[in-house]
């Protein structure tokens, strides 16, 4: 009944309240066996034959009962100074058997569902099973031979049967002998099975709590990294707003106060939007301790005008143009589309030389979404293919199954865009 697996777990000692349930639980089985022996010796039926002394009976009553005491705690050497207890008392003919006999069934149980070493468990089982049979044996082989030398006057005189009596009692002892050990190795391997997988189950549970604690742990640091990204993006386009319209403001500061007072209003309102925006994001962090009063939702499509707009605050002639029905579109693309067109922006203002156009399109296709950025600047050598910016947006596209294209133009210029499979689902739920 053991696995591979199972022959190598030793089950953990008794508990303190095991062991005190162990002391009750073997004073109360002695006192029963003492007065099964008082009643025994009421009755006067001596089975086994004259009993010896009263004191003699008394000692062998509670030499098998009382090392239940230690059954779990040492449960082979328990069970075989029960066993050995158990024929002397009846080598000496002592009358009490109910109760011991119990005692005895209990001990062998307690090393099958106790014993450490299964080894060694199941050899003193077997042993013990192939010792009792033997004394069986020789005490029918005894007594046999004297029931038969000189038989009582009545003796079977009502059997009936194809079997002889006396072989038929042997026999109907042997088969309840074989149940009474057969039984108490059964369960005794069932309990021990019980237990490990017991144990395998916490072991089950231990690893899934720390699979669960590593997962969390996964995902704040997927999370430090959206965030990381996000506050790239709101930071990067947002100062790099400013720092065009600071520059205009300082080219015409002296011949035009007007519009360097426009420039200066555009980079107050960048400067706004920017923390606000970086409040917004505090707030959703300060949400996994507490629910925030109000959180305001991350901007999505519907604000891509906005950074259009400021694109053209700082001197470029930025156009939107939206093509095809507008359909709902799942919050997520909206927010991924809403960034992609912030990084091309945030591009174009940083890198790309002598951009007088930045052209903004959206295109609701079939079963697509399409955003496309483009600018007639010309690179300043400084665009990095791999940076944190264009980094995010492969991320953000490839997170929901669309294609990316960013690179230079043919005519001249540059060129983000980015499309999003909608599926009719996607729709639906939107």
């Amino acid at each position: 009944m053991d696995t591979a697996a199972g022959t190598h777990w030793r089950r953990p000692g008794p508990t303190p309240e095991q062991r005190r349930r162990d002391l009750i639980v073997g004073l109360a089985v002695t006192g029963l066996a003492i007065a099964s022996l008082a009643l025994t010796r009421g009755t006067g039926l001596f089975l086994l034959g004259p009993p010896p002394s009263f004191p003699e009976q008394l000692l062998w009553a509670v030499a098998v009962g009382l090392p239940l005491i230690w059954r779990r705690r040492f449960p082979v050497a328990t069970t075989l100074v029960i066993s050995v207890a158990f024929v002397a008392a009846q080598a000496r003919s002592a009358p009490e058997t109910r109760v011991t006999t119990g005692v005895l069934f209990t001990a062998l149980y307690t090393v099958g569902a106790w014993g450490q070493d299964r080894r060694l468990a199941r050899r003193v089982r077997i042993g013990l099973i192939v010792a009792m049979f033997g004394w069986l044996g020789f005490w029918y082989s005894v007594n046999l031979g004297s029931l038969l030398a000189d038989p009582p006057p009545e003796a079977f005189a009502d059997a009936v049967g194809p079997i002889p009596p006396l072989i038929a009692a042997l026999l109907s002892d042997a088969l309840l002998n074989i149940l009474f050990f057969g039984f108490a190795y059964f369960f005794g391997e069932i309990a021990w099975l019980a237990a490990r997988r017991e144990h395998e189950l916490q072991a089950q549970a231990d690893e899934l709590r720390r699979s669960q604690a590593e997962v969390r742990a996964h995902a704040v640091v997927g999370e430090r990294v959206r965030i990381a990204r996000e506050l790239h993006d709101v930071v990067a386009h947002h100062v790099s707003v400013m720092g065009v319209q600071a520059a205009a403001c300082r080219r015409v500061l002296d011949r035009d106060p007007a519009k360097a007072r426009t420039a200066l209003a555009a980079v107050e309102e960048s400067a706004r939007t920017a923390v606000d925006e970086l409040r917004r994001m505090l707030g959703v962090l300060r949400a996994r301790d507490h629910e925030p009063d109000t959180v305001e939702p991350p901007p999505g499509i519907s604000r891509v005008a906005t950074v259009v707009e400021r694109a053209r605050e700082t001197g470029l002639g930025a156009t939107l143009g939206v093509y095809g029905d507008p359909v709902p579109i799942p919050e997520s693309i909206s927010q991924a589309t809403y960034r992609i067109v912030q990084e091309a922006v945030t591009n174009t203002l940083k890198h790309a030389v002598a951009a007088t156009t930045l052209d903004v399109r959206i295109r609701y296709l079939a079963h697509e979404v399409e955003v496309d950025v483009t600018d007639d600047g010309r690179s300043s050598g400084t665009t990095n293919t791999d940076g944190v910016g264009l980094v995010g947006m492969r991320e953000r596209v490839a997170t929901h199954g669309g294609t990316l294209e960013v690179g230079p133009r043919a005519v001249g210029g540059w060129r983000v865009r980015a499309r999003f499979p909608l599926s009719l689902t996607e729709r639906q739920a939107a």
